[in-house]
């Protein structure tokens, strides 16, 4: 599955040339005007008339078609590059007549998917071609590795963050949401993603070879796996243990799936239209809603018509995952109001990229601000702001963060670039969340614990983007500590907290104090939750520093995490 030298060279960006080619070759097909040769000036009357091909003229094209992509470029077509090019791609691809236009676009296409186009190397293809070689060495069942559904999946999104293998099948205990209890299943595999690309996060998929012959295929019926499905009174689930679920019930169910959960409700992750939505994206490329603002942020071209301050804070999940969240505002009056029907309404489009160094895609979102408030009350909310959140798993590492804001009624734009460098923790080693000053820090509703915007855990954490507050608000403070160590015995972590406020001016301490790690609520030695409200109105204006300093008595270590705010009046 190597790719032909004539194929590895660099060439021109972008598909939109290829389709101008296809253009200009349909534009070569039509009559010439009459006398054009010998004058530019010809009348309209002087044109031939092109006539609509008949369906044996169609038939024989198609087959002069068919003949001139035989050979590499049918290979190239259906092989090397069916999982990843579009449908507008391969539209366009067929149009073409030379083979120099061919070459042309085959280039052009590979340059388009380039994360450094200024470089030789083109990463992308090299690890195209090098996850086919490997899909052929580890799918292979009779069929090549590249035409298996493991095969396509890993081609087109790499090796999955997790695999859950059952090569052998065998026993098996069903998780609660399949039905709970033990059956024997064929070999199958679950790969997850953390996150995919215009699929989402979070993204398993399982791969079943019911015919034990080593070809396992997409499933979207977590019963498929189960080689006791067909076997009366065998491998019953729960419910069925317990009669409140009939074997014969899983054959009349109309959502796809052969479970045998009876009338209990699935996981959202379950719904029929979920899993269907997700097969359809898996088999799709992304796509990308705000366009115009996908293009600014490939561009060179930096623009900052419309203000936004932009703040991240690191949040752990586990060793390997770690929460960036991202806040951006937007402040009342850098933004523009529309009137209509007495209500004014602001709208900005936000899309936000994340890449590697080398340019390579992480993750993006996209979203709408808006604002709406009675015409008569618009004046007196100029002095508010909008503010917007997103939280972004992400791997430890050093990362590109593109966020690219257009207000819709200004039609002002900011292209805003910084680097998010995420932290890594040690599960050897004391760690610290970033310090967030809230200006929103409030226990949330049994039901919101982990979702909505500013929600860690079980708090509505708002954070203050500018870190600065009035002597009459009370600021919050949120932060969290990880991998303390732990007391035999009471198995609960042994040290201390100490906060100190320090004036910026003078270097002075104006406010001290220590706390057991005993004392705060539901400490454990994987996670101390700080959070705290400081009211203001004892503190002069001016610039402040909120030092903290945790000290782990049980493995001896200490952090001094830290942050600064500023008073006014």
């Amino acid at each position: 599955m190597k790719s032909s030298p004539a194929f590895c060279r660099q060439f021109l960006v972008g598909i939109s040339a290829a389709i101008l080619i296809a253009g200009t070759i349909a534009a070569q097909d039509k009559p010439s005007q009459a006398g054009s040769s010998s004058s530019s000036s010809s009348s309209s009357s002087d044109q031939t008339v092109a006539k609509p091909l008949t369906k044996k003229q169609i038939a024989k094209r198609q087959k002069e078609l068919e003949k001139e992509l035989a050979g590499p470029w049918k290979k190239w077509l259906n092989e090397d590059v069916v999982y990843i090019i579009t449908d507008e791609e391969k539209a366009a691809f067929k149009r073409l007549k030379t083979d120099e236009e061919r070459q042309q676009f085959v280039e052009q296409f590979w340059l388009r998917r380039d994360p450094t186009p200024d470089t030789e190397e083109n990463e992308y293809k090299e690890e195209h071609y090098r996850r086919i070689a490997y899909a052929n060495d580890h799918y292979a069942s009779g069929i090549p590795g590249w035409k298996t559904d493991r095969g396509m999946i890993y081609i087109k999104y790499g090796a999955p963050d997790e695999i859950d293998s059952h090569p052998s099948g065998g026993s098996y205990e069903r998780p609660i949401e399949e039905g709970g209890g033990e059956t024997s299943t064929y070999p199958f595999e679950d790969w997850r993603y953390r996150y995919i690309d215009g699929v989402g996060t979070n993204v398993i998929i399982e791969f079943v070879d019911t015919t034990m012959s080593g070809e396992y295929h997409i499933s979207l019926d977590p019963e498929e796996k189960d080689a006791l499905l067909y076997v009366p009174g065998a491998g019953l689930t729960m419910a069925e243990q317990m009669g409140m679920a009939d074997k014969t019930q899983r054959f009349e169910r109309t959502d796809g799936t052969h479970l045998g959960t009876g009338n209990q409700p699935l996981p959202e992750s379950m719904n029929e239209f979920t899993r269907l939505e997700q097969y359809a994206n898996l088999m799709k490329p992304p796509a990308i809603k705000f366009k115009d603002l996908d293009a600014i942020v490939n561009s060179n071209i930096k623009y900052n018509t419309l203000p936004m301050q932009v703040r991240t804070d690191f949040i752990r999940v586990t060793d390997a995952t770690v929460y960036a969240n991202i806040t951006v505002l937007f402040k009342n009056n850098d933004l523009n109001f529309s009137t209509k029907d007495k209500i004014a309404k602001a709208s900005v489009n936000i899309y936000g990229r994340i890449t590697t160094l080398t340019r390579r895609s992480v993750n993006w979102f996209e979203d709408t601000v808006s604002a709406q408030m009675p015409a008569e009350m618009l004046q007196q909310a100029m002095n508010g702001s909008q503010i917007y959140s997103k939280r972004i798993p992400l791997a430890p590492g050093t990362y590109r963060l593109n966020i690219v804001a257009k207000d819709m009624v200004g039609n002002t734009v900011n292209n805003y670039e910084m680097a998010l460098n995420v932290p890594h923790y040690d599960e050897d080693q004391l760690g610290a969340s970033s310090v967030i000053l809230a200006d929103e820090l409030e226990r949330v509703p049994t039901n919101s614990i982990g979702t909505g915007q500013f929600v860690i855990r079980s708090s509505k954490v708002r954070p203050r983007v500018d870190d600065s507050f009035k002597q009459s608000e009370t600021m919050g403070i949120y932060t969290e500590f990880y991998n303390l160590g732990m007391d035999q015995k009471t198995k609960k972590p042994e040290g201390s907290i100490e906060y100190e406020v320090v004036n910026a001016a003078d270097n002075k301490t104006v406010l001290s104090q220590t706390e057991d790690l005993t004392t705060i609520p539901n400490a454990s030695p994987f996670l101390v939750t700080v959070e705290k409200k400081l009211p203001l109105k004892t503190l002069a204006p001016g610039k402040y520093t909120l030092k903290l300093k945790i000290t782990d008595k049980l493995k001896n270590q200490s952090l001094t995490p830290s942050a600064q705010f500023t008073v006014t009046s």
